[in-house]
């Protein structure tokens, strides 16, 4: 069936012009050369392994390759689709995008050749992306090159770039001062599997992600007795936004762990 307007999808061709199959190799053929379902006469069409999509002045729009697909927690992604959307933006002139393994499962890294370094280009390209993207197509990972490292053919060398550095995706540490701040980054760093987590780090900066927020908040509410709202971990990211908010809340915690609710109705108990 054909692709709706706009959507990418494989690429075929047909045509009198097209080749009868791969010499000597029969079953790259059948692979490759599939019978057209609208051509009564027999007619065959080849499997390009290419994305692309109809724009709506009737260009054919190129969208990466099929086999440059992965799947991230149930997720298909068309990495080509995130280094066109990259390649887009006026300080970036070449984008690769992979996947990778980070602390906390499979993450997204986006290797760049750019205009020029600079401290806010990370998030200058995040918001770019978000644009056009879902958040889960937003790579966690932002790594600027001198150049792309290529074969001895020329072409791009994936197995040579270099493995990102997760720590980068900290920032300034700023160490958590009260039992409260330390109980909080305590079930943060163990949730996102990472060393340390400071106050002014964020929760999906660092690897978090829906399903992870899910355990953090069944985590929070196992160890220190609190029932947080899911979407405060949304709306918050920031270890110290998030710790005022849910203290300003009513919920905060008291020095041994517990809600203010929990100890009013021990005490109650008590009587």
């Amino acid at each position: 069936m054909p692709a709706a307007q706009g959507v990418a999808a494989e690429l075929y061709l047909g045509g009198v012009g097209l080749a009868r199959g791969y010499h000597n190799r029969a079953a790259l053929t059948a692979e490759r050369f599939v019978p057209d379902p609208f051509d009564e006469q027999g007619g065959r069409l080849y499997r390009t392994g290419d994305l692309a999509r109809y724009r709506d002045e009737g260009v054919i729009e190129y969208a990466g390759r099929i086999d440059h697909q992965v799947k991230i927690r149930g997720l298909r992604i068309e990495l080509g689709e995130i280094e066109a959307c990259l390649l887009e933006h006026d300080s970036v002139h070449e984008a690769v995008v992979i996947d990778v393994d980070g602390p906390s499962g499979k993450q997204l890294a986006a290797y760049l050749v750019a205009e020029q370094r600079s401290d806010h280009l990370r998030e200058v390209l995040k918001a770019h992306l978000k644009e056009s993207l879902p958040d889960y197509m937003v790579p966690t990972h932002f790594i600027v090159l001198d150049s792309m490292p290529l074969t001895a053919n020329g072409k791009l060398d994936r197995r040579a770039l270099p493995a990102p550095d997760a720590t980068q995706l900290q920032r300034q540490y700023v160490a958590p001062s009260t039992e409260q701040e330390q109980q909080m980054a305590a079930i943060w760093a163990d949730v996102l599997n990472v060393q340390r987590v400071g106050l002014t780090d964020d929760f999906f900066e660092l690897g978090g992600h829906s399903l992870l927020a899910t355990q953090l908040i069944s985590r929070i509410h196992t160890g220190l007795g609190i029932d947080i709202p899911l979407r405060l971990i949304f709306e918050k990211p920031q270890l110290n936004e998030f710790i005022q908010a849910f203290a300003s809340s009513g919920l905060s915690l008291t020095e041994d762990g517990l809600s203010d609710i929990e100890k009013m109705m021990n005490e109650m108990a008590g009587i």
